[in-house]
């Protein structure tokens, strides 16, 4: 093994790991190096998604959740999707504020993203980050989302089993229908189910499923009520998840799953590499602006540019 940072990843180095993932949110090709070397250790982590609008308390469940797992020995990694910084860029660390109880424990390793752009919830480096928490020896992987309402469903193509986090009162039933929410959740969870209308939202709920679910299907997604704050309902929420990571298990169902994922990482790869030999004979051909110039003066159509520029970089 050549990369340093893959041999630290690989002795559960958190500083290894660290600088590590800062590295792939920055596409440094040291980077990637490592992410090849760690790939064959990957594989074996259990990937929960946790999804849902803004002030569902999603980062509370979360934190519950992490508290949950270390109670039964299990080590935990957390991706902390952000919101992007207006100043430096990076992500507001807004979810590590809300984690300090588990600042100090081995036991616990907790990286936040920024989005940069991203839609859909999540980083273009979640699924990056998560390969590195894997091969770091995580048994269980929590995904938090940013929470950007009906982008979110892209999470289902991360996570092994996804909760997706309602509230009574915010409308999240109209919410869900407009986001797909209902085809990605294999968890509802009702949080701040102390609030008047919980059991309404919970009612709502089951009338959305029963009419949008194939009656023939073999796993039901389950509705639990909490109270992420207080700690209610966790004890619930953790026997649901693992009665749905058995179900995976049981079926090929994780095997489905992590052809689809290989196949999803091989094209963003894939899709990398062309931008960059784009920009690359684009830059060649004088820059983007010299083109549209080209474009606009009637030298060429866009059509014909689009076609000679692909032919030279497929004849490279």
């Amino acid at each position: 093994m050549g990369s340093p940072l893959a041999e630290g990843v690989l002795k559960q180095d958190v500083r290894a790991a660290a600088r590590l993932m800062r590295r792939l949110d920055d596409q440094q090709p040291d980077a990637e190096q490592a992410l090849r070397e760690l790939y064959p250790h990957t594989g074996r982590a259990w990937i929960l998604g946790i999804t849902g609008s803004p002030g569902a308390g999603k980062s509370t469940l979360t934190s519950r959740l992490i508290g949950k797992f270390r109670e039964q020995g299990k080590t935990v990694g957390v991706v902390a999707i952000d919101p992007t910084s207006p100043f430096s860029g990076g992500a507001i660390l807004g979810d590590r504020i809300r984690m300090q109880a588990f600042e100090g424990d081995p036991g616990v390793f907790i990286r936040s993203c920024a989005t940069r752009g991203a839609m859909g919830g999540l980083s273009r480096s979640t699924s990056n980050v998560v390969r590195v928490l894997d091969a770091f020896g995580k048994d269980v992987i929590i995904i938090e989302t940013v929470g950007v309402g009906q982008d979110e469903v892209e999470i289902v193509s991360a996570a092994h089993s996804t909760i997706v986090v309602t509230v009574p009162g915010m409308g999240d039933d109209i919410q869900a229908i407009k986001a797909g929410i209902l085809e990605i959740a294999d968890v509802f969870v009702v949080n701040k189910a102390d609030r008047d209308g919980a059991d309404r939202t919970v009612r709502d709920l089951q009338i959305m499923l029963e009419m949008n679910l194939n009656h023939d299907i073999p796993w039901r997604p389950p509705i639990v009520k909490t109270v992420a704050a207080k700690g209610d309902g966790l004890d619930e929420l953790v026997e649901k998840l693992e009665a749905h990571h058995a179900f995976l298990r049981q079926s090929d169902r994780i095997a489905k799953f992590n052809r689809e994922r290989i196949r999803r990482e091989m094209l963003d790869a894939l899709r990398s590499r062309l931008l960059d030999a784009a920009a690359a004979t684009i830059d060649a051909e004088g820059g983007m602006d010299k083109l549209i110039d080209d474009v606009d003066g009637g030298k060429v159509d866009p059509f014909s540019l689009a076609e000679s520029l692909s032919g030279k970089i497929l004849a490279k």
